[in-house]
């Protein structure tokens, strides 16, 4: 396993990575407003108000105590009829020693979302009250975490619960300001199915709907009208600025007044040409795994050697630790002919580039100038491709690679601060 510091700079970077991954496997080779109606692709609003709306689904009757252990982790199947965001069941577990120290208390939850296709989804997370704070009137951060890996035992809920999270440090600190945190494990991390590793749209919907669970928690919860954020670095940047980009169409009813988003891999062709053959390569092949579970059609597994398969099968059982045996490889060294070169997986990947409907609250984007895992350039482009849409940005950067962007946290904490506090942000675009 990485030290604590690289995977720190690794969950910064997978997001980029992950969504280079996908591309660079794919592409290797080959070069809170409200409104209704359309989405960000300008084909119809993907949020049935019955997630899947499947015929004969159970009707949705409430939240239920977890059961103990990892059986907490798997859904009824199928899963009932309610709507994203519904809690399907919650428990509390033993603060770890970050947030036991501001008198927080810490639930694991499970929640319907919306997968990339716009079916039913059950994703798992956690929610953490602050202590020492009216909870009814404290406003809501969706955290989006960075990297994790995409075996079960990754779930950046376990981490939470025992204390070994990279990503407490960020959580305690949102709790301090007395914000409730819903932090997210995305699809099919911690429950049944691969992760949607950098998927867009999976992801954007799974930090969404986190934040509609915490306002629908049982017993203390925030009001339905809570202001809400959003915040994440790297694959979590990404989720961040996907939820932005998605809130209007998805989540109207939310109260949306801010997104802190850094190191934001928004072009995943751009970022891909980093990681062919690099020591992260392994992060690109995850975001293939990625895909494949969110696109049936792109049928990974056909493209890889027997050799490729096993290396595959080895990253879909692993957390970050297991890209390791991939440090230095190619796609050609896995696969019998480069997958972009269809036209099926160019198709998908095109949805999946951030840029083309900013969100209407002002945004916070951060990156490293020096940035060799999610290329400086693209981030860029993200910004001025939202400045010239007419958002309101501020863009941060700094002079250092991707896992330094730990360093501008503060930054982005003073930015969401002020947003709650319905103050003005400067607009750099």
């Amino acid at each position: 396993m990485p030290d604590p510091a690289v995977g720190r700079g690794w969950r910064l970077g997978t997001l980029a990575t992950a969504l280079v991954a996908l591309l660079a496997l794919v592409l290797a080779g080959c070069g809170g407003s409200s409104g209704k109606g359309k989405n960000r692709d300008g084909d119809d609003a993907a949020a049935p108000a019955v997630p899947g709306g499947n015929a004969g689904a159970p009707a949705y009757t409430g939240p239920t105590r977890g059961a103990a252990g990892d059986s907490f982790y798997r859904p009824a199947d199928p899963l009932p009829a309610g709507k994203p965001g519904d809690v399907l069941s919650y428990r509390t577990v033993p603060a770890p020693a970050q947030l036991a120290s501001l008198g927080a208390t810490v639930y694991q939850v499970l929640y319907l979302s919306t997968d990339a296709l716009g079916k039913p989804a059950a994703v798992s997370g956690t929610i953490v009250l602050p202590g020492g704070v009216d909870v009814s009137k404290a406003p809501v951060l969706s955290y989006a975490a960075g990297s994790h890996g995409i075996g079960d035992r990754c779930a950046p809920s376990k981490g939470i619960a025992d204390g070994s999270d990279y990503g407490l440090d960020e959580i305690a600190a949102a709790a301090r300001h007395g914000w409730v945190v819903a932090a997210t494990d995305y699809q099919g991390l911690g429950t049944p199915g691969e992760h949607t590793y950098v998927v867009g749209r999976a992801e954007g919907h799974a930090v969404i709907d986190a934040a509609r669970a915490a306002l629908r928690l049982p017993g203390a919860h925030p009001a339905a009208n809570a202001k809400v954020a959003y915040w994440g670095y790297s694959q979590g940047g990404g989720a961040a600025a996907w939820a932005g980009e998605l809130t209007a169409t998805y989540a109207p009813e939310l109260a949306l007044v801010g997104v802190a988003a850094g190191g934001v891999p928004a072009d995943l062709a751009e970022v891909s040409k980093v990681l062919e053959g690099s020591q992260q390569v392994g992060l690109q092949f995850m975001a293939a795994v990625g895909f494949d579970a969110a696109y049936p059609e792109l049928r990974l597994d056909s493209f890889l050697t027997p050799a490729g398969r096993t290396a595959i099968d080895a990253l879909r059982a692993g957390c970050l630790d297991a890209i390791a045996g991939l440090a230095g490889k190619g796609t050609a060294d896995i696969a019998t002919i480069n997958p972009l070169s269809t036209a099926v997986w160019q198709k998908r990947l095109a949805e999946n580039k951030l840029g083309s409907a900013p969100p209407s609250v002002p945004l916070f984007l951060y990156h490293g100038t020096k940035d060799v895992t999610v290329a400086y350039p693209q981030g860029e482009a993200l910004m001025r491709a939202y400045c010239a849409k007419g958002a309101t940005v501020t863009w941060q950067t700094f002079d250092g690679d991707h896992g330094a962007g730990t360093a501008v946290a503060p930054a982005a904490l003073d930015f969401l601060t002020a947003r709650y506090a319905n103050l003005p942000t400067p607009n750099t675009c």
